[in-house]
């Protein structure tokens, strides 16, 4: 099997085909809006795993001056600039970015931690190039409730029969290729949130919110048959600023 990066290149156009222009519920309802909320009055934004640059473009549309996005994969970056939109884009990895310190005001990541191998040196420059008082809008899949063999279970041997969300084992790293669906691989990380939490406090990076939005109505009328899915939040966001000293 092809190593990481060229699973990345082979499979961009799963991304750009089943998660942009309003493709998936999860990012038209909700991923989006709350970026927009998160990133608005910023003026200098840097868009990490931008992918083909909606949240980027999002940035710009919002106000912002001068907005950057940055994905480790060609693919990605030629396609962002394709669409064109008003950011700038860079072919860069998160562990070393191309920028001197402190040029940006916010910094976003949606959902592009979790296919982070060094995820100490990628928050560090995180916190590297955001100004002091810089906010960094953090999206992940939710690291309790998304574990590797978490999932829905028809219980069928209680009486009378259960539905309930299992949790996999939360505790363990894990770095694993998942088929996301047919013939299509993605490499993933599950983490600890205390694992995430830890680095951003040793990065200067200091927690002032966290969201557990429950999955919106689009994603919840495309798992009808479970009836408590609204109660399972899939996103999680950490909202937290560079500190001053």
């Amino acid at each position: 099997m092809a190593d990481d990066s060229d699973l990345w290149e082979t499979h961009s156009g799963w991304w750009q085909d089943g998660f942009t222009d309003g493709a998936d519920p999860e990012y038209e309802e909700q991923i989006l809006p709350l970026a927009a909320e998160l990133l608005a009055g910023h003026d200098r934004v840097l868009d990490v795993g931008t992918g083909e640059g909606q949240v980027a473009r999002l940035a710009v549309a919002g106000g912002a001056e001068l907005v950057v996005g940055v994905d480790p994969t060609a693919n990605q970056v030629v396609e962002a600039a394709r669409r064109a939109g008003g950011p700038l884009y860079a072919r860069s990895g998160a562990a070393e970015l191309p920028f001197a310190d402190g040029v940006f005001d916010a910094v976003v990541a949606c959902l592009v931690f979790e296919h982070i191998e060094a995820v100490d040196r990628a928050i560090s420059e995180v916190a590297r190039v955001l100004r002091p008082g810089g906010r960094f809008a953090f999206f992940l899949n939710h690291p309790l409730l998304q574990t590797p063999g978490s999932g829905w279970i028809d219980d069928q041997v209680l009486d009378p029969p259960e539905q309930y969300w299992r949790i996999g084992p939360y505790l363990i790293e894990d770095s694993s290729i998942e088929e996301v669906e047919k013939d299509v691989f993605i490499p993933f990380i599950h983490r600890p949130l205390s694992r995430y939490v830890n680095a951003l406090a040793d990065a200067g990076l200091t927690l002032r919110k966290m969201l557990e939005p429950a999955p919106p109505p689009g994603f919840l009328a495309r798992a009808a048959e479970y009836a408590e899915a609204a109660s399972i939040p899939r996103l999680l966001v950490l909202v937290t600023e560079k500190d001053r000293v």
